[in-house]
């Protein structure tokens, strides 16, 4: 008994020390393609930052990005922490029917700070026809699916207190109604925060509605499955082996349209709003024009003179392929990339239309609503 003792003391130390080599023999990744996130890099010293303690918390952070095989490990820890009955790993919940759910908590500060951006915004462009979507991500739309006694926050409920909140002549789209009645259609990924083309397409009816236009019905256009096998950002983090993967489908239109795309302004341009390479990396949501842009510029072959500026996060990538189909110009803007005053670029587009489209978990914490105070 002793001596077997003494083979796992050997054999624990010799992983160890065989883990600690491969780590310092390993060259840094820059990129993790699983998580879809830039990995920290070796921290910069200096003796301020080793007083403050930001060198100590950098390097942490630094060794964690950078660990050997740590997908491999990380999955590992998840199944074991299913086993044990524990209802999360790393801040996502392991929900009933393979869906991923990121709890939400309300950050009152940050979400009134964006409040107050949007109502400076809407002062200063007091004859803008504007329109605001803020959208709930799946955990407030499938609360029954979600363990016992996990706690999350009411994404209604900070919905309602923007809309409160903001002052200024903003109609307010209700997708959260709409997708509340379309929920037994596959209109979030369980693996994903963001909605699925069939939750977009939801949310596109409502905004045409808001808009006094006409949406066009599914049958207009041909649902084609483009990948079968997308997992998406809750399972980076959670990285359950035993959730399978699911499919990614795109709505093509059966009806003569055609677009023009500019990607920040001249760098690159498509004329399609897919980017089909994406569909061999592991973030597949980027099919969706080819991910997040500073601007990207839709002209389509629609003649009816309507133009719209569309200030978003990423929910919008999959909403675009519907609204492109309805306006001459979209001119789509990400703020956490593109500091310009919007107020300018309107009157430069000559556009006088504007469409917020956020999450709510996303818009409760983004600081960079900021910039529409200018």
């Amino acid at each position: 008994m002793k001596r077997l003792h003494v083979l796992l003391i050997v054999g624990f130390t010799a992983f160890l020390a065989g883990t600690g080599i491969m780590n310092v023999l390993a060259e840094d990744t820059s990129f993790s393609q699983a998580e879809n996130r830039w990995l920290a890099q070796v921290p910069e010293l200096s003796w301020e930052r080793v007083k403050s303690g930001a060198f100590t918390k950098d390097v942490e952070t630094y060794l964690s990005d950078q660990f050997v095989n740590k997908r491999f490990w990380t999955s590992i820890k998840a199944s074991a922490e299913k086993a044990v009955l524990r209802k999360d790993n790393n801040g996502v919940y392991f929900g009933k029917d393979g869906y991923l759910f990121e709890k939400f908590q309300t950050p009152t500060v940050q979400l009134d700070a964006n409040s107050a951006s949007l109502t400076r915004f809407l002062q200063n462009n007091k004859d803008a026809n504007v329109y605001g979507l803020l959208a709930p991500t799946s955990v407030e739309i499938y609360p029954e699916k979600l363990p016992k006694f996990a706690p999350t926050d009411s994404e209604t409920a900070a919905i309602d207190r923007v809309e409160k909140q903001v002052e200024g002549d903003i109609r307010w789209i209700d997708a959260t109604s709409a997708l509340q009645a379309a929920k037994d259609e596959p209109i979030y990924f369980r693996t994903d925060h963001h909605w699925t083309t069939h939750g977009a397409y939801v949310a596109y009816r409502a905004v045409l509605e808001q808009m006094g236009m006409t949406p066009y019905k599914k049958e207009d256009f041909t649902i084609r499955t483009v990948s079968n096998s997308f997992k998406g950002t809750y399972d980076a983090k959670a990285n359950d082996p035993s959730i399978p993967t699911e499919p990614i489908d795109v709505f093509e239109p059966k009806f003569q349209v055609a677009y023009d795309v500019d990607i920040d302004d001249g760098r690159s341009e498509m004329d399609s709003l897919y980017a089909w390479e994406f569909l061999k990396k592991r973030d597949q949501y980027s099919v969706f024009l080819g991910g997040n842009h500073r601007a990207v510029n839709i002209r389509s072959t629609v003649k009816n003179g309507r133009k719209l500026v569309l200030i978003k996060d990423s929910y919008a990538h999959s909403l675009v392929p519907f609204l492109a189909n309805h306006f001459e110009e979209i001119y789509m803007v990400d703020l956490r990339y593109d500091h310009r005053n919007m107020t300018q670029v309107m009157k430069e587009k000559g556009i006088n239309e504007i469409l917020f489209v956020y999450n709510i978990a996303n818009f409760a914490e983004d600081q960079n609503l900021i910039w529409l105070r200018q």
